[in-house]
Parts: structure tokens; sequence; C-alpha cells
């Protein structure tokens, strides 16, 4: 029997878009509490968890233990990078900017995906690519100006030169992902098992292990359960349950506008017309390159 369902998928996907346009008013939330550093430690602990369920309801610790005797460095190098490096870089760059802002910027991450790809993958930039960059770079340009291009002022440019950077991070994770042999899951699991205690370790390099206050410690157990685990899970569901893969990968498109409305209600921040104007730009430039990609024809064989 198929275990392929479309309205299965459209569902699991849906869950999986609601649930990530919550986190970036939950990163905010969080960080009233806690550091970025602390906040990165104790959401890894509990994705952790989440993940290591995960892989015991597919079964799949032999699969894992196997995974990292053949390439324990490996893993470990992809760890360092996520969740290690590339969360303690965004949650600074929230801690940093408006939300709207931050969560914004993130989004051209499949932008800086295709300018990786040229040095490490050896593809080519095609003039849709070329374009595509130049208008979704010139979103992300209107967002943190707020619309003021000519002024050039920002909230905090150390804030979103690091947003712009944690999409240089998870752009070089999932490059180097490709090359996992592993299932997704076992492979995440694998990279949370060698990152969280690097960051636990600097936490108390840093002085900052204490105990976080309860609101500090709810919030981080929301950020590693539903933007570290179990949504990541609820997406590879949905992604192979498709019957048609592309009509369920657009869904990913409603997430940052429905974050602006979790933002807006919940912290309270006015939203810039900039921000839906700049939005806009990324998410068709993001489009855009993708049906580009598409309709490029498939290499010969050699």
């Amino acid at each position: 029997m198929s275990d392929k369902s479309q309205s299965r998928a459209v569902v699991l996907g849906l869950s999986a878009v609601l649930l990530w346009s919550t986190v970036a008013t939950a990163f905010k939330l969080s960080l009233q509490q806690m550091s970025p550093l602390q906040l990165l430690g104790w959401a890894g602990l509990f994705s952790t968890a989440v993940l290591a369920l995960g892989v015991s309801w597919q079964q799949g610790w032999a699969e894992l233990a196997s995974q990292w005797r053949r390439r324990p460095l490996f893993y470990l190098a992809l760890g360092v990078l996520n969740p290690a490096f590339y969360y303690l870089v965004l949650f600074r760059a929230y801690d940093l900017l408006p939300a709207q802002q931050a969560q914004a910027l993130n989004y051209t991450w499949a932008l800086t995906l295709a300018l990786l790809a040229v040095p490490l993958l050896k593809q080519k930039l095609q003039r849709a690519d070329l374009l595509a960059m130049l208008l979704g770079y010139g979103g992300a340009l209107v967002i943190a100006t707020r619309g003021d291009l000519l002024a050039l002022e920002f909230d905090s440019l150390p804030g979103v030169a690091l947003a712009l950077f944690s999409t240089l991070i998870w752009a070089l994770y999932w490059i180097l992902n490709t090359r996992a042999d592993g299932s997704p899951a076992v492979s995440l699991l694998l990279c949370f098992l060698c990152g969280t205690p690097l960051v636990w370790v600097l936490m108390a390099w840093q002085g900052e292990l204490q105990l976080p206050a309860w609101q500090g410690l709810l919030g981080a157990a929301y950020v590693g359960v539903f933007e570290m685990g179990l949504t990541f899970m609820l997406w590879l569901g949905a992604m192979r349950a498709a019957t048609h893969v592309s009509r369920i990968s657009n869904l990913i498109f409603l997430s940052p506008f429905l974050s602006l409305v979790f933002i807006h209600f919940l912290l309270h921040e006015p939203i810039a017309p900039a921000t839906f104007v700049g939005l806009g730009l990324i998410i068709t430039a993001v489009v855009w390159q993708q049906r580009a990609a598409r309709s490029e024809p498939a290499p010969a064989a050699e």
C-alpha cells in the first residue's frame, strides 16, 4: 500500500508552516529572559531529546551508530555549523534587530545557497540567478533601511550583518549536508549530539550556566521542539507523503507573512510598510530562481 497522500501532505506541511511562523516571536520573547548563548544551549537540549525520540520511532539507532563510526569528523564539523554557530549568530541578530527585520532577512538564505554553490559545487550562475539575487538583496536593503534607501540608516548595522551572515552559515551547512549518507533525522540528531555539548562548554566558559527563569526555560523548550525538532519531522513527513512535491514546498512561502501576524499581535511591533515590500521582493526572487532552475534542461549523462 502506498504511503503517498496529498491531503495528508498538505495537513503536515501546513502544520509545519504554522509552527515555523511562530518561532521569530518565540525567539524575541525568550531573548528577553536569557542571552543568545543560553537560549541556544537550553533549546539544543530540548531539540536533541525530540530528535532522539524521532530516531527511536524510526528505529534508526543502528544507522546512527554506523554513520558515526564511519564519519565522526564530518558530523562534528556539521554540528559546529548547526546548531552551534548558525543559531548563535541568528539569535544574536534577533537580539539586536526588530523581529520583523531579522526573520525577513533570514529568508535570503536560498539566494546565498546559489552563490555558495558556485565555488563548492562547481555550478554556474545563470542570468535568472543574478537577477533573482539583485531583486532579493534589494528587498533585504529595503527591509534593513525601513525603505529609506538613500539615507542608508539601519536599526542595527551589526544586527543586519549577523542576520545576513547567518544565511551564509545555513547555506554552507546544507551544501555539506548533501554529502551525508544517513536519513535526514539521523543526520540532524548527530549534528545536535555534536554541536549542543560545544555550546554548553562555551556557556561554562562565559559563566552562563545558571538556570534561567521559568519563562525563559519555557521559551527555550518551545524553540527547541518547534524550530529545531518536531517541525523538521513534520515537514519531512509532508515531503515524503506528497504526490505533488512542488505544491507542498511552495507552502513554505506562507511562513514569513504569517510570522508578521504573530510579531504584530504578540510582540506589538508595528509592521513597517517597507517590511512587506522587501519581503515580497525576497519571496519573488526565491520563487523565480526556483522556477528557473526547474525549467533548465537536465545535464547529459557522461
